[in-house]
């Protein structure tokens, strides 16, 4: 492969040309030819027996032009990028300029990294606000832990009241009609969770066990299921038990339960101490985030739209790799949501607008500042990485080069550099 020539087509759009020898060109057409003549037919020989000559006589010199070109422009578009120094941000776009027996000559065209500058990075004015712990913070926290520690008794002797659990079989019905996900057994309701639609729960309020009777909704006019939006429904309702949460005694032995600590009072200081490093969290991520704002603001370039595109689909890749984690993907999600893949798009613009911007201007500080990663602290990232993905570090350097871990680290470093040089009002 060799470079030809570079050319600006506007801002942040370039074009190069560049051109594969005969013998690289031969010797992808000669793997083309050996991975498909199995699949070939010609009259007179065997099938996948036929000579490369005859199929090209048969079918023309540049049958297996196309999936020769496919084959070996990956490694001859690479070679030319980093011939020519430039920083892609886009998809190219390739056109054949020339080709024949003597090799290929190829375009590409695509977005590369902007020019940036960073204005008056350092000295960010900044408010840091930490909340005060207060005893309903902590009483809050405690009152979780009993929740978590609770178990489920029977309810006898009364009827259902708001915060129960009931077991219930529950059978809907529109216009007399029964519908889709409208029936279901033994299903355990929490009376006031909100889980089912406006006025169902509260319905159940007042019933005994052994009761038959019937709830009177009417489906919300946004229901993700279009076909019962502002529909009139009758669920008919077997109320088979009660139940309900039975909190621990708060005493110094559910603090023995649920901690390392030996009375109440030991364990409500170690909860206060760990609100008021979270709260200490929340405002240091909060200053953070008006460091980012100021960057962003100070911030001057040319953005190629294809950037923010590319990250858009970042988060939305993301979002579907977490969905698979819990069992679901995209399609079911929209199925249930009544979003198009178009319109969670839309919901990730500003988020991937913002990355983008805070990266570049992070990168350009890197620059100024000459910051830079010791092997030591590529290592330790790589340990790091693998932990997090229970792999081994030889494996995760399989995936994620060098080069990006040190970017990685770096941009980290300017977050830290200019909150450092940042002029930070505590309230």
């Amino acid at each position: 492969m060799s470079l030809k020539n570079t050319t600006k087509v506007e801002t942040n759009l370039y074009e190069i040309e560049f051109d594969v020898d005969k013998a690289t060109f031969e010797a992808a057409i000669e793997k083309v030819y050996r991975k498909e003549v199995k699949n070939i037919n010609i009259p007179g020989f065997r099938k996948g027996k036929a000579p490369r000559s005859i199929i090209e006589s048969r079918y023309g010199k540049g049958v297996f032009y196309e999936d020769a070109v496919n084959e070996i422009i990956p490694d001859a578009y690479e070679a030319a990028i980093k011939e020519a120094g430039l920083t892609v941000v886009s998809r190219p776009e390739f056109d054949i300029v020339t080709i024949d027996d003597n090799g290929v000559v190829l375009k590409a065209k695509f977005y590369v990294k902007p020019e940036v500058s960073v204005k008056d990075y350092k000295g960010i004015k900044v408010e840091k606000e930490v909340k005060a712990v207060t005893d309903e913070d902590v009483n809050a926290d405690i009152e979780q832990a009993r929740a978590r520690n609770s178990r489920v008794v029977d309810v006898e002797g009364r009827a259902v009241e708001n915060g129960d659990i009931t077991v219930i079989d529950f059978d809907g019905y529109v216009d007399g009609v029964a519908f889709e996900g409208g029936k279901s057994e033994n299903y355990n309701l929490t009376i006031g969770s909100g889980s089912f639609i406006p006025g169902f729960e509260e319905q159940i309020i007042g019933h005994n066990v052994g009761d038959h009777f019937d709830v009177n909704v009417t489906f919300p006019a946004e229901y993700h299921a279009a076909e019962l939006a502002g529909k009139e429904a009758v669920f008919k309702i077997v109320l088979h038990a009660i139940k309900f949460n039975e909190l621990p005694a708060l005493d110094d032995e559910f603090a023995k339960d649920v901690s390392e600590f030996d009375t109440l009072d030991e364990y409500k200081a170690d909860v206060k101490a760990k609100i008021e490093k979270r709260y200490e969290k929340e405002a240091e991520n909060a200053v953070e985030g008006q460091i980012i704002d100021a960057l962003i603001a100070n911030l001057e370039a040319e953005i190629p739209a294809a950037m923010f595109e590319s990250e858009t689909e970042n988060f939305v890749r993301d979002y579907d790799s977490r969905l698979r984690m819990q069992g679901l993907d995209l399609n079911t999600y929209f199925k249930y949501t009544g979003l198009t893949l178009e319109s969670l798009r839309e919901q990730f613009k500003p988020m991937a607008e913002r990355q983008v911007k805070t990266r570049l201007a992070l990168e350009k500080i890197v620059e100024l500042e000459g910051i830079t990663a010791s092997d030591d602290e590529i290592s330790a990232e790589y340990e790091n990485m693998a932990k997090a993905y229970n792999m081994s570090a030889d494996e995760i350097k399989k995936f994620v080069e060098a080069d990006a871990v040190k970017a990685d680290i770096c941009v980290k470093k300017a977050v830290d550099f200019v909150k450092e040089n940042a002029d930070i009002t505590t309230k």
